[in-house]
Parts: structure tokens; sequence; C-alpha cells
């Protein structure tokens, strides 16, 4: 009798101590993207691609260039000639494919390299907030499978003040800005 009363005083305890726990969730990306520091990071991010298309264009012009100076004097080169700049073509290509390739690894480790302190310094909030809260999980509303956030107190709200995100800012109007700078980059070219 003693061990089923301890055990049902073990589950009461257990089950009190389980409602006390408390959780929350958060919009960790929505938190990274509008950012202040994301919106420089993206601007630096452009300024960088942009400045890598302009160099690849000036190359595969360069390559076009030679090309079609091949093709129109070929005939009447000669066999030297010919194998001289059928060799220098070859090698722009080279150059077009190596620069391609290596300046898409460096735009992804720049981004990688921008983009770190943000994650961090978001993290950082949230954790903060999770611990002043007495909050023992937070969820990131992007990954659970089931999350009922009637039952989880929501601290996007709290760390977007903390990271200076304006009220009115969102993901559409974040994806709106985006789509308006696209267009106006394509419209300069």
């Amino acid at each position: 009798m003693k061990k089923i009363i301890l055990i049902a005083a073990a589950a009461i305890l257990t089950i009190s101590a389980g409602a006390q726990n408390k959780f929350a969730h958060v919009n960790f990306s929505e938190l990274v993207q509008l950012s202040p520091e994301a919106d420089a990071a993206r601007q630096t991010m452009n300024a960088s691609s942009q400045e890598a298309n302009e160099t690849y264009a000036a190359m595969v012009e360069e390559f076009n260039t030679k090309y079609q100076t091949y093709q129109t004097k070929a005939s009447s080169w000669t066999q030297a000639i010919r194998e001289s700049k059928e060799k220098e073509l070859t090698e722009i290509q080279q150059r077009i494919n190596e620069f391609s390739q290596s300046i898409q690894v460096e735009l992804n480790q720049q981004q990688e390299t921008l983009m770190a302190p943000i994650y961090q310094k978001a993290g950082d909030i949230v954790k903060e907030l999770a611990k002043k809260g007495g909050y023992i999980y937070v969820f990131d509303v992007n990954t659970p499978l089931y999350f009922d956030a009637s039952q989880s107190d929501d601290l996007t709200p709290a760390a977007r003040k903390a990271l200076n995100i304006p009220d009115d800012r969102t993901l559409e109007s974040l994806q709106a800005e985006l789509q308006a700078q696209a267009q106006a980059a394509q419209q300069q070219q």
C-alpha cells in the first residue's frame, strides 16, 4: 500500500511539475531575414554579385568577339595562326569556367560570413528572452512537424522588437522589396 501511495505521489508531482513547464515558439527565419543587418548583408551580396556578373559578361564578350574574328578569318590564316587562335579561345573558355566555379564558392562563403553574426545575434536574443521568460523549450515554427500555437507563447514579437525590426515589416513586404530591386536591376541592364 505504501508503494502505491509513493508511486501516486510521484506521478502527481511529475504531472504538476510538467504543467509548469513553459514552451514558446519563434519564427527564426523571419527574425533573420527582416533584421536591419540582413538588409546590409543583402546589399553587400548584391554588389558582389553584380561585380561578378559584370566580370563574367566581359569575359564572355571577349570570347565571343575573338570567336567571331576566328570564324570570319580562319580560312585566310595559316595553320600556325589558326592553331594559336584556337588555343587562345580554349584558354578563354577555361578561364570563364574556372571563374564561374570559383566566384560561386566565394559568393557562398561571403554570404555565410555576412549572415553568421546575424544568426548569432538572433539566437542570442531568443535565448535571452527564453531565460527571462522561464521557458524550457523554444521551437522554431518553420521546423516542427506539429505544434499548437495556442499552448505556446510566441517570442517572435519580443525578438523583433529587440532586433529593431519595424512592426510593419513582414516577410511579404521584404519579398516585394527584393522583387522590386530585381526588376530595377533588370531594367538597368
